[in-house]
């Protein structure tokens, strides 16, 4: 008898949680066991039903994907993660998987690639669709023009995670007096006035 594994489905449209479940419902071996609208949401319905794998919309209404991954991460370690996008070009991918996402796939994905990455996944694998992943030399581009530092670029890939200042001088070896500093010039340096809108004009640039 196959063992059954199970899937959450965390998307803020209804269409596309229908969806999933349409998709995967001729495959004997994967079950959808519930389904969240936003990020906090998710975090909730993951403490409630620990599934084996979560697929995630990268734009949530209320949460960044990489700090919905890292809490993720916190709260069921053993649960694997794959982003679930509309937009191939979306810099925050790179985001996402450095925060811990297993993997990547398009919207358009059909039901049975579907359910083959995430097999896939479920066995260990980093699984990405190919028209995902940003170029490195656009990214590089992008951070020649918005005029960020590499270390100042260092410290908000790690803001992006949902990493606090205390957590990224821990990664970084900085103080935290000095993760303070970068990330106030980076956010003068993209016209933002606080994280989260530097994180999303970085994001809208390429940067992440």
């Amino acid at each position: 008898m196959v063992a059954v594994k199970t899937v959450l489905v965390v998307d803020d449209h209804p269409v596309v949680r229908d969806g999933v479940v349409l998709l995967l419902r001729s495959d004997p071996s994967l079950s959808v066991i519930g389904s969240a609208e936003s990020g906090r949401a998710a975090l909730t319905r993951v403490q409630e039903l620990r599934p084996d794998i979560v697929l995630l919309d990268l734009r949530l209404p209320d949460m960044l994907a990489p700090e919905v991954i890292t809490q993720l991460r916190r709260l069921h370690p053993a649960g694997r993660i794959v982003i679930f996008t509309a937009h191939a070009d979306h810099g925050g991918f790179v985001a996402a998987m450095d925060a811990g996402a297993d993997g990547g796939l398009l919207k358009d994905v059909g039901g049975t690639d579907l359910s083959s990455t995430l097999r896939r996944v479920l066995l260990g694998e980093r699984v990405v669709d190919p028209r995902i992943m940003p170029d490195e030399s656009q990214r590089s581009t992008a951070l020649a023009h918005s005029g960020l530092t590499r270390r100042e670029y260092e410290v908000l890939r790690f803001a992006a995670q949902g990493k606090t200042n205390p957590e990224i001088a821990q990664s970084t070896g900085l103080t935290r007096n000095t993760v303070k500093t970068y990330l106030q010039s980076a956010l003068h340096k993209l016209g933002a006035r606080n994280r989260v809108e530097a994180i999303g004009r970085a994001s809208e640039v390429g940067l992440l």
